[in-house]
């Protein structure tokens, strides 16, 4: 293993910000850990002393993340490893979405991921090193029905990302988004959801039947899989987590390429007269 590296965690202090945070700490690395009600770290704090910095942090709060960030610096001198983790769920159909909630869910799960990755960048640009990982989901791939804002938000997720890391990569700095299918986190007792239209009741139920009790895995089993990546001397871009994610993401797009296929001719002739 190389040497020591110094992460800074949001949303530390439950499912996987809770797990990577305690493995990193277990391997021997040092870790910021943010979260809104730093209380829930105490035990954590007192068991790696010196190894762990708990700051308290609402990702949709700009200043406190930039000052967050430059005191995880000031503490530990350099940043390796950047995690985007702190987020919830706001599930409903798109017309049962309430204004107000779903840029509350985007002020956390997209805006805050933007504030850490602006104020780490200026540090890890000096450094010249640096791996951001940030959090999106099998929801940022499959934008479900009932899915809301949610699978929203991480799409928005992929696409700046992605961005991001043909950006900085000139810098010696990495970019991997997560991409976790279904584990038993504590993920499904921060969903939020609006009142429901019953109309859309069936196609709800449809949704939560074809999730199956074999297809949710041990948060714990994923640590291992993120020390890889963050190891690699050339990282994926994409890393998924779950052994039932990819195949659902190779039937997506299959399906896409056949909607792409059926539909080629009308979309080249939508090119019109080319001007030389």
């Amino acid at each position: 293993m190389s040497s020591s590296k110094v992460w800074f965690i949001t949303g530390a202090s439950r499912g996987f910000g809770r797990a990577w945070t305690e493995a990193a700490l277990k391997r021997g690395d040092r870790v910021v850990a943010t979260a809104r009600d730093p209380r829930a770290l105490d035990e954590l704090a007192k068991t790696h002393s010196d190894a762990v910095l708990v700051l308290p942090l609402d990702v949709t709060d700009r200043d406190a993340v930039f000052e967050a960030v430059n005191q995880a610096h000031r503490h530990f001198k350099r940043l390796d490893v950047v995690l985007c983790n702190a987020g919830y769920g706001y599930m409903g159909a798109i017309e049962e979405l309430e204004h107000e909630q779903v840029k509350a869910n985007f002020d956390t799960n997209v805006f805050g991921t933007l504030s850490v990755v602006q104020a780490a960048l200026p540090i890890l640009r000096a450094q010249g090193s640096g791996h951001v990982l940030t959090m999106s989901s099998i929801g940022g791939i499959i934008g479900f029905p009932t899915g809301g804002s949610y699978t929203a938000s991480k799409f928005v997720i992929e696409a700046m990302s992605e961005a991001l890391a043909g950006e900085v990569a000139a810098f010696g700095i990495k970019v991997t988004i997560i991409e976790p299918g279904h584990f038993a986190t504590e993920f499904r007792s921060s969903v939020q959801s609006p009142p429901v239209i019953e109309a859309y009741d069936p196609i709800r139920q449809a949704i939560r039947s074809s999730f199956k009790p074999g297809d949710f895995g041990d948060p714990a089993g994923t640590a291992a899989a993120i020390f890889e990546a963050v190891e690699a001397k050339e990282p994926p871009l994409r890393l998924v987590l779950g052994s039932t994610t990819i195949a659902k993401f190779r039937a997506t797009y299959a399906a896409r390429l056949s909607n792409w296929d059926k539909w080629e001719a009308v979309s080249n002739a939508a090119q019109g007269r080319q001007h030389v």
